[in-house]
C-alpha cells in the first residue's frame, strides 16, 4: 500500500525518490521474507508482505536478475552467499542515509542565517 505524499515531496523530484525508498523497502520487504521462509512461492510472499502479487512478482524478477534471490522449483531461495547480500544492503542503506544528510545539509545553514 503506497502512503500518501506530502507537498514537500513534490518538490525537485522528491516525489520519485519517495516512489524510489518505497519500491526498495518493498524488496527488502520481500527478500527478508525470502530469508525466513524460502523456498517460498509469490502467493505466500504476497500473504507475508502484505503486497498485492503482481507487485511481489515485479520484486522478485529484479532480486533475481540482481542475483539477491534464486528460482527453485518450489519457489523463490535466498543465495548461497546470504550473508554478504546482507551486508551488502546493509552497507548500502548506510551509504545513502550519509547521502541525504548531505542534501539535507545543502540549504540547512543558508535558510538558517
Amino acid at each position: 500500500m503506497r502512503r500518501p505524499i506530502s507537498t514537500v515531496e513534490t518538490h525537485m523530484g522528491m516525489d520519485r525518490l519517495a516512489d524510489q525508498v518505497e519500491k526498495e523497502r518493498r524488496d527488502v520487504a520481500i527478500f527478508r521474507a525470502v530469508i525466513e521462509h524460502g523456498p517460498i512461492d509469490i502467493a505466500s510472499l504476497a500473504a507475508e508482505t502484505d503486497l498485492p502479487e503482481h507487485k511481489v512478482r515485479q520484486s522478485v524478477r529484479m532480486l533475481e536478475n540482481d542475483g539477491v534471490v534464486e528460482p527453485s522449483q518450489q519457489g523463490t531461495v535466498p543465495p548461497a552467499d546470504v550473508e554478504d547480500q546482507v551486508a551488502a544492503i546493509n552497507e548500502g542503506v548506510d551509504h545513502l542515509v550519509d547521502r541525504v544528510e548531505e542534501l539535507r545539509s545543502v540549504f540547512s545553514e543558508d535558510v538558517q542565517d
